[in-house]
């Protein structure tokens, strides 16, 4: 079975459906906009994945703030996205230990283990491989981050082993094992 395309996540990602805009009320009147922008964007992210123009959009029409100056916080933090991301995020550090003691062999056995180049997303919205610089985790070298896992001493045989558990999971979660 042939795995999905991977788009990049800076070219504008892959289509979305129409964005549910009911909960952004609730987010800005649980949380100061004002006194606390960054928490509301935090959670409006959590809710919806990423950062939707149509959600920045009802952010500054109820909060009041121009839509400029809450684009400039999303544009400002790498924290936040404004194209989807895979329900799995993938980052391994490049930074120069990890760099050294073999990231770029790691990250090329999730290219091919996940079928998505780093720095993309695949078109099923599962999967978003990217590089880093670092993670603060040197003494463990190289390091990879799954979702909230981190993995720490890995090898590309790791990794794959890794990402095989991944690609196992995401298919019994959506139905069934695949038949490759």
């Amino acid at each position: 079975m042939p795995r999905p395309e991977a788009t990049p996540a800076t070219a504008g990602g892959p289509a979305v459906p129409d964005v549910d805009l009911t909960r952004v009320r609730e987010l800005v009147e649980e949380t100061d906009p004002h006194g606390n922008l960054i928490a509301l964007l935090q959670r409006a992210q959590e809710l919806y994945g990423y950062l939707p123009e149509p959600v920045v959009a009802e952010i500054a029409r109820l909060s009041g703030i121009p839509a400029s100056r809450i684009y400039g916080i999303i544009t400002f933090y790498a924290q936040f996205t404004t194209v989807p991301t895979g329900r799995h995020k993938c980052f391994v550090c490049h930074g120069t230990a990890c760099h050294v003691a073999g990231a770029t062999r790691i990250t090329e056995a999730l290219e091919q283990e996940l079928g998505v180049a780093d720095g993309t997303t695949r078109d099923d919205l599962e999967f978003t491989l990217d590089s880093v610089a670092c993670m603060g985790a040197c003494s463990q070298a190289p390091v990879m981050r799954v979702d909230d896992e981190t993995y720490g001493n890995l090898t590309a045989d790791e990794a794959r082993r890794i990402a095989r558990r991944l690609l196992d999971q995401s298919a019994t979660e959506q139905g069934g094992a695949s038949d490759a």
